[in-house]
């Protein structure tokens, strides 16, 4: 039997060559076909807020990752298409073994992730073998099988609060996140050192003069940020909480710290307000996650059409990392998060 790797190979290969040579006629309307794919393959497209806003509109769900997965274990679709990053696609994979998933770009992977390679960790984890291991949704499959439970920025507090307070925690890979969790929830956490890049570029500098230039903006940001970041915020949640906030807030202004895209979903759901995204430390205007834009809707169409690029997970990799993310899901459901 092949590895996951060479499959993973085999498909690699067999895209480069075939598919994604295609030439998109331009007169084509991608939102038509995309929507005829759907009905003639019962296919269901998932999104991530972060993600262009054409392929937003075309979406059937939209949402962060606890959504997502929430919709991806209830989808009754034949095919899942996971408009989002490799791990995200994984995890549809592992909650959905019988059912094919495809993600538009294969390449498109998560700095997160990636900064956690599993067999480190391993050797990381086996220093503290008593201990609970909380990993953050954003990372790879293979770390979800060294994992006890899982959480997302959404349901974090309640995940760590479900664990016995006499039981040591590592939280991973994020450490912003999991610094942030410790002052929240006053546990003691020995976290992996690792971080996204998106929201550890965010400048200082340029939040300042900016909440100096909009006095009445409110200035909102995700839990991945770095902590002199968080310091300034007004409010501080997930993708989901910080959309919730600025349509339920009274303000007019908000200054978002997190990956631009989701000031799409913000715009429509409050289109007389102004959502002022926080620049990074460099001379884009915008923060964007360069994974998630690796998708776009010719990509899109084309993974539908040829039902490719595959998630392939090998059966012990699901069967074991799974256990992480259904604990998460019945903690969640307890909690009262519904996608």
């Amino acid at each position: 039997m092949m590895t996951e790797t060479a499959l993973l190979t085999a498909q690699t290969n067999l895209i480069r060559k075939g598919y994604l040579d295609i030439e998109i006629d331009p007169t084509l309307d991608l939102v038509i076909e995309i929507n005829k794919l759907k009905k003639e393959k019962n296919a269901i497209i998932l999104a991530h807020y972060y993600q262009d806003s054409e392929i937003q509109d075309v979406a059937d769900y939209i949402g962060d990752s606890l959504g997502l997965s929430q919709k991806a274990e209830s989808t009754e679709a034949d095919m899942i298409v996971f408009a989002g990053v490799h791990f995200m696609a994984e995890t549809a994979k592992m909650l959905n073994p019988q059912k094919k998933v495809v993600l538009p770009d294969l390449k498109a992977g998560c700095s997160l992730a990636d900064s956690c390679p599993a067999p480190l960790f391993k050797k990381f984890k086996e220093k503290y073998p008593d201990h609970v291991v909380v990993s953050y949704i954003n990372c790879t499959a293979e770390l979800k099988t060294l994992t006890d439970i899982c959480c997302t920025s959404s349901n974090a507090v309640d995940i760590i609060n479900s664990i016995p307070k006499d039981k040591g925690i590592i939280f991973a890979p994020d450490k912003n996140l999991g610094a942030y969790l410790i002052k929240k929830t006053g546990r003691d956490m020995i976290l992996w050192n690792g971080a996204c890049m998106v929201h550890e570029i965010f400048s200082h500098e340029k939040i300042t003069k900016l909440m100096v230039r909009y006095p009445e903006a409110k200035f909102i940001a995700h839990p991945e940020c770095e902590e002199h970041i968080l310091d300034k915020a007004d409010f501080i949640g997930s993708t989901s909480q910080l959309i919730k906030y600025t349509k339920e807030n009274t303000a007019q202004e908000f200054i978002v710290a997190t990956e631009s895209g989701i000031l799409h979903q913000m715009e429509l759901l409050s289109p007389e307000k102004k959502f002022i995204p926080a620049p990074p430390n460099n001379t884009c205007a915008c923060n964007e996650c360069p994974h998630m834009k690796r998708n776009t809707m010719e990509k899109l169409y084309l993974s539908m059409k040829y039902e490719l690029p595959e998630i392939i997970l090998e059966d012990w990799v699901i069967e074991k990392g799974r256990a992480c993310i259904d604990r998460m899901l019945e903690v969640s459901a307890a909690a009262g998060f519904k996608a």
